[in-house]
């Protein structure tokens, strides 16, 4: 595996090296002060991208972008300081993975290793040959999408959002619905998007269009109530950003908001509530839901979350990161059992008494 860390310096160059030898991994690692042979070379093999918030004159997400399209391949990691929190979620785009410098080579190797596993999983050719037998696939949620990218500039106000969303008169009567629920409603009747987005703030805003368009698909699946999915799937998401918080809390909510969407797609393995399995032999509704979002091309840490989070010992990194809050948070919005012996092994299981009386006090307030 080819490695290219830009701009960094090469202080961790050694501490990189001996971490590679120690866990047996023959990769290679190139450093440079800046991405002139990468940008402006011939193509060649480039397993793995790591750059900062600054490469000389170039942003890194920018950087980043650009070898998006030179080299697809890669896996792309930004490294963050303290402080640029604000930065972290606008470079999802075209970050795969944001890790915090100075760089630690455990993190990097878990953070490759967890992006190649998830590649490894959604190339499955079962996975594939079981959704190319689905007849229509849910559409990408194309507004959401947009209104992703209107509110990557932090001008933009609430009046352009509620332009957006007014394009399309039948996802804003059901934001208007939504919104007048007793779960968002604060008492007053919202009767125009603007109002409802004031109301609401972007981050609730942006889940919601999400919400909408990715329940509001016309495919039937036997057995599927989708009002009271789109409800689990809302009280979940506010209960993984809850759980999570910090910089990655969006990145939480958005993917427990879409940890059920794979139920979507017929033929899917699920478990029903009284413990028997559907499909036993088909691949789980988490990796048919992460598949499809892939191809949405939603960021990769929500797809490996949603991937993962009925799971979530599957992953090799050690800590909690968010698919272990949308697991966590998932279960308890569902009543099912919560994987404990995950929790300890990531040093959280301390928290989990906090974490149900969250769940609680969300249920309560539905």
């Amino acid at each position: 595996m080819q490695i290219v860390i830009v701009g960094n310096g090469h202080g961790a160059a050694s501490e990189l090296e001996q971490a590679l030898s120690d866990f047996g991994l023959d990769w290679n690692t190139r450093w440079l002060d800046d991405a002139g042979p990468l940008l402006d070379g011939e193509p060649g093999t480039v397993d793995v991208v790591v750059c900062g918030m600054q490469v000389g004159d170039r942003r890194g997400p920018d950087l980043l972008a650009a070898l998006r399209d030179r080299h697809p391949e890669a896996v792309r990691i930004l490294l963050l300081d303290d402080g640029q929190d604000a930065d972290a979620l606008r470079s999802m785009a075209s970050a795969h993975r944001l890790l915090r410098r100075p760089l630690d080579a455990g993190e990097l190797i878990e953070a490759v290793e967890s992006v190649v596993e998830l590649r490894e999983l959604l190339d499955n050719p079962a996975l594939k040959e079981a959704i190319g037998r689905v007849e229509s696939l849910p559409p990408p949620p194309k507004l959401y999408l947009d209104l992703t990218q209107l509110l990557r500039d932090p001008e933009t106000s609430s009046a352009e959002v509620a332009e957006l969303l007014s394009q399309d008169p039948v996802l804003a009567a059901k934001m208007l619905r939504l919104c007048n629920s007793a779960y968002f409603s604060a008492g007053r009747v919202v009767t125009d998007i603007r109002a409802a987005v004031t109301r609401l703030g972007l981050q609730n805003t942006q889940q919601l269009v999400l919400a909408t368009e990715a329940f509001g698909t016309p495919a039937e699946v036997d057995g599927i109530d989708r009002e009271a999915m789109q409800a689990r799937a809302l009280r979940t998401s506010r209960l993984a950003a809850q759980i999570l918080g910090g910089s990655s809390a969006e990145l939480a909510a958005t993917a427990g908001l879409l940890a059920e969407v794979g139920s979507l797609l017929p033929g899917m393995r699920s478990t029903l509530p009284d413990g028997t399995e559907q499909n036993p032999d088909a691949p789980h509704f988490a990796e048919a839901g992460a598949y499809l979002l892939g191809l949405w091309g939603l960021p990769m840490p929500i797809v490996e979350a949603v991937a993962n989070h009925h799971q979530p010992g599957r992953m090799r990194m050690s800590g909690f990161w968010v698919a272990g809050a949308v697991h966590v948070a998932a279960a308890l919005v569902a009543g099912t059992e919560v994987d404990e012996a995950y929790l300890r092994s990531v040093g959280q299981i301390d928290k989990l008494p906090k974490w149900r009386l969250l769940g609680e006090n969300l249920a309560e307030a539905a």
